[in-house]
């Protein structure tokens, strides 16, 4: 049977649904169709995380329940991105009934797998690819989208796999992340998030990051301006700045601290310590006092001792996160630290993150308190999961808002007071 239609099912992290999308812009302009319902799909896509051994436990329990899918009929699955590109054969040893194996760059080339074209492997991890700044990615969302500004990472933290499965840091042409923006703003996109392993970094013929986000809110329609990841060692003053000056750039950073001790930092190669992190905090709300700031985090890396892990407590109570994402350290081979002995206890990294999840909720619930009574611009997104009479959106902060209104409402950028609040989400009324 002839492949027509596809479903896209994508694990992990923003930068996997950027290129999700980008990926089914490619199959789009060659005529596939994408569906929702696996009995439509001839061919389903896999889209996967290495970050962490249970992201990639769930792609191979996923890939179980995947083999009725074919049963004789000719319909195909493909594995792609992350784990494809970590893993490569592995995959096949224990789900054979895989079809293609494309990693991160590679995933690209689908369409002319599909199209049988002579000397195209099926499995195939190489990195590079020359048309990815010039894809429009396709998108759930008709009023947000990802714009991927580099690919890869040069860091090397001795705990993470990313470098080992995106490749080098590459930075795309500032010429072509402009002119994606605009196409987004032509069709009607109101917020578009750059997206990078260390955005920071980034570099075009001699443009930096703070130039780029500059022309992106000078020469773009973009009402709203967004970017994730930053590294706290490549945070310029500049950047700072530009986020001060230019009122289309969003007030919110997520900026991954890991650890408040500077023995582990260390061990993780972050290059930076507490005070200098504390400095740059210090430096971001004086320039913008009403900054929301978000972090990453992880306990139990080794060689970490109840008193370094009261050193993030410490730190974290300090800097008071809107919100975090918190995780207990788990072994990545082919890193750095997978060498290391893993010697803190697991019972104990479970004891420690609930520790510090239980720290940081009665933050976030002071920090949500705090914005009562404040009118938020909400950028109006879609109805509730929970209750479809309800609306959402997300304020310039980046936390979700639920309120009542009209239908109408979806799609544009309207003020709302917040009158309640709980740890996680807002509660408001449109004003006007």
């Amino acid at each position: 049977m002839g492949i027509k239609n596809y479903k896209i099912i994508t694990f992990g992290c923003q930068m996997n649904l950027a290129d999700s999308g980008a990926l089914a812009a490619v199959l789009d302009s060659r005529g596939y169709t994408p569906v929702e319902s696996l009995d439509e799909a001839d061919l389903v896509i896999i889209n996967t995380c290495s970050v962490r051994q249970k992201a990639e436990e769930r792609v191979f329990g996923r890939l179980g329940e995947l083999r009725p899918f074919k049963n004789g009929t000719g319909k195909k699955i493909a594995v792609v991105g992350c784990m494809a590109q970590r893993l490569g054969d592995r995959i096949l040893e224990r789900a054979p009934h895989v079809d293609y194996i494309l990693g991160t760059d590679r995933m690209f080339d689908l369409p002319e797998i599909l199209d049988d074209r002579p000397g195209i492997p099926r499995i195939n991890t190489e990195f590079g690819h020359e048309g990815l700044g010039e894809i429009l990615p396709a998108r759930d969302s008709k009023y947000s989208a990802f714009v991927t500004i580099s690919r890869g990472c040069d860091n090397y933290c001795s705990y993470c796999i990313v470098p080992y499965v995106r490749g080098r840091e590459r930075s795309l042409k500032r010429g072509k992340i402009i002119d994606q923006a605009r196409a987004f703003a032509a069709e009607g996109v109101l917020e578009i998030t750059l997206l990078g392993q260390n955005v920071n970094s980034y570099r075009d013929d001699g443009h930096d990051f703070a130039a780029l986000m500059k022309d992106l809110a000078l020469q773009t329609d973009i009402a709203r301006i967004r970017f994730m990841t930053s590294h706290p060692k490549d945070l310029s003053e500049r950047l700072i700045e530009v986020m001060a000056s230019e009122p289309r750039i969003m007030p919110h950073l997520h900026l991954p601290l890991q650890s408040g001790s500077d023995i582990i930092l260390e061990r993780m190669g972050r290059l930076y310590t507490l005070e200098h992190y504390l400095g740059l905090v210090e430096k971001l709300r004086a320039a913008i006092p009403d900054l929301s700031l978000t972090t990453d985090l992880i306990v139990g890396f080794p060689g970490e001792t109840e008193a370094d892990f009261e050193k993030t407590l410490e730190a974290v109570r300090l800097i008071k996160y809107d919100s975090a994402f918190m995780f207990r350290y788990s072994i990545r081979e082919g890193t750095a630290a997978a060498k290391f002995i893993d010697d803190v206890p697991e019972p104990e990294k479970i004891a420690r993150l609930m520790k510090l999840i239980d720290t940081q909720k009665e933050i976030s619930y002071a920090r949500n308190q705090a914005e009562i009574g404040a009118v938020r611009q909400t950028l109006v997104d879609g109805r509730s999961r929970r209750n479809q009479m309800i609306l959402k959106g997300k304020t310039e902060k980046n936390i979700t808002v639920l309120m009542a209104g009209e239908p109408t409402h979806i799609g544009t950028i309207r003020p709302v007071k917040i009158t309640s609040a709980d740890s996680w989400t807002l509660h408001g009324e449109f004003q006007g």
